[in-house]
This record gives structure tokens, sequence and C-alpha cells, in this order.
């Protein structure tokens, strides 16, 4: 079986980041609490291997002691859980990912100029809750296409004597180009007059290209591995994209738990790992592949294929 890795693929600049920083912290500060608000990044692996020593994951900032020292994540906070923070006099470390930084800003900025702003992205994650936080009167989270129909008639009745609604479109940055292009026809189609930030859709560069090698990848193999989290917004669109490529896609959140007998017959294997997944993880999951096809680890029902 040979195994083709994607390039790119592992962690962004964005979550590398954002750990660096909780090292920082560790090192600089031993024996103290670190509270971090939500999960750093969305990989249980580094979120457990964090808590061992000894950072408390919290979803309210009511569990943290007044004066203590918080991180955010990679995600970003709303400007309400930032006003919360200063009030109980916590000691902020901010590690939010500039690309959602920067949706944030535009967020804000078109917002003051009584924009409306339709956000592409997956309700309830953290980053889209972060930016609604913004200005939750002007921003509608559109996540599939009941969203649209509902948005429509919902702004029909203060824009009735309008034939058609301007409408700013800002995207979660981790959702995929095609559910961006998809929804933004649908908008288009409803009678939304559209209007993007000059700088792009919002998705981030290491998303981009992420899902660009496996689009490219897919073409060319058998069946692809994701190792990646379930609650990770990136690793399950890198699995979509080859999905709606014709590739059978296994997305496993450690090499342990891929099930071998999905590999029976496959001479292409593959893979890549999403942008919150260590690199170590990705070379255990080849070094199993890799005893696979060395005859030390049979697929259950058939030949190693080696």
């Amino acid at each position: 079986m040979e195994l083709c890795i994607a390039e790119p693929h592992g962690m962004c600049s964005g979550v590398a980041r954002a750990l660096r920083m909780a090292e920082q912290i560790l090192a600089e500060h031993p024996g103290e609490t670190l509270w971090c608000f939500h999960e750093i990044v969305h990989n249980e692996h580094v979120v457990n291997g964090l808590k061992a020593r000894g950072v408390r994951f919290v979803k309210s900032l009511q569990e943290i002691p007044t004066d203590a020292r918080v991180l955010f994540s990679a995600h970003g906070v709303s400007p309400q859980v930032r006003a919360e923070a200063l009030a109980r006099r916590l000691e902020v470390v901010d590690a939010t990912c500039p690309f959602v930084t920067k949706v944030h800003r535009e967020a804000k900025a078109f917002s003051a100029q009584g924009a409306v702003i339709a956000l592409i992205g997956h309700k309830g994650h953290d980053e889209v809750e972060g930016i609604v936080g913004e200005a939750p009167a002007h921003i509608h989270v559109i996540e599939r296409s009941e969203d649209v129909a509902q948005l429509r008639k919902a702004l029909e009745c203060s824009h009735a004597s309008e034939v058609s609604i301007n409408l700013v479109v800002l995207s979660q940055t981790t959702v995929s180009r095609e559910m961006v292009q998809a929804l933004s026809a649908e908008l288009a189609q409803a009678g939304f007059s559209l209007t993007f930030p000059a700088q792009g859709n919002g998705i981030c560069y290491a998303t981009q290209e992420r899902q660009e090698a496996v689009r490219g990848l897919a073409k060319a193999v058998d069946h692809l591995v994701v190792l990646g989290s379930r609650t990770s917004s990136n690793s399950l669109r890198l699995a979509e994209v080859a999905e709606r490529a014709g590739c059978p896609v296994s997305l496993v959140a450690s090499p342990n738990e891929l099930d071998l007998s999905m590999l029976t017959g496959v001479r292409r294997l593959g893979i890549t790992s999403g942008a919150s997944t260590p690199e170590a993880l990705l070379r255990q999951l080849v070094q199993r592949l890799e005893a696979v096809s060395a005859g030390e680890e049979r697929i259950a029902g058939g030949e190693n294929h080696a």
C-alpha cells in the first residue's frame, strides 16, 4: 500500500501561535493555575495534554477566580466576554488567531455603517459566537439553504420598499470554499445584493491551502484518512472536500481509531491532518500504516495489500 501525505497538512500558524503562548505562560509561571476560556484549539489530544499540566478549561468566566490569569482560545471571544473579564479583573492573554481577529474587525466596521451582515459559518461554533457578539443586531449566521429563506423573510418587512436588499457577506475562517460559494449564490438568487470584503471572503489561507491539497490528492488515491477531532471545523471540512471529490474518507481522532478493515483493497492511501492536529500524531499514524505494509499488523477481513 502506497502512502501519500497531503502537503500542506497539519497545524496552522494560528494554532501554533496559541500553543506557544500557553507554553510560555506555563514556563514563566510554574505552579500557577492557567485558566483557558473554551478549548484553546479543537483537538482533544492537545487539550488533554495541557490539562495534565494543570491548565483548566472553562465555559464561563464565572468559574475563574477574580484576579486570575485567563487565556482566550484561538477561536476568539465576543466583546461581551472581554468586558466581563475586565470587570472581574482577570489578566487576559489573548491567543485569538489573527485571521479570526480580521473577521471581527470587518464585522465591527460594516455594522458601524449600518450594514446587514450574513456570516457564513456553523451555528454554535466558538469562533462564530465571538464574531456575532460584535454586532448581534446586524449579523445573521447562514449555515444552510433554510437560513437564506428565513433571512429574506425576516428582512422583507424592514426593507419592503427595496427591490434588492444590500448584504455584506463574511465567513468563518475554517469553512470550505464550496460552502461559501454555494450559499453566496443562494443569497444572490434570493434577491440580495452582495458585498464582500476587499481582502477576500474570510477563509484563512491555511484552510484554503489544506483544502486544495486534499482536493487534488482525493483524485489520485483510493481512500483518504483525515486525522483530526470531530469537534474541529477544519478537519470536518477536509473530509467533506474529499467526499465531494468522490473519494472514500475516514475521519479519525487518533491513529489507533482507524478501522483497518476500511482499507481492504486500497493500493494508494491519502493522509492529511487538521489544522489543530499535532504532527506527532500523524507520524504515529504513518508508523502504524507502515507496520501494516510490513505485515506486522493485519487488516481484519482481508490481506495486508502491502
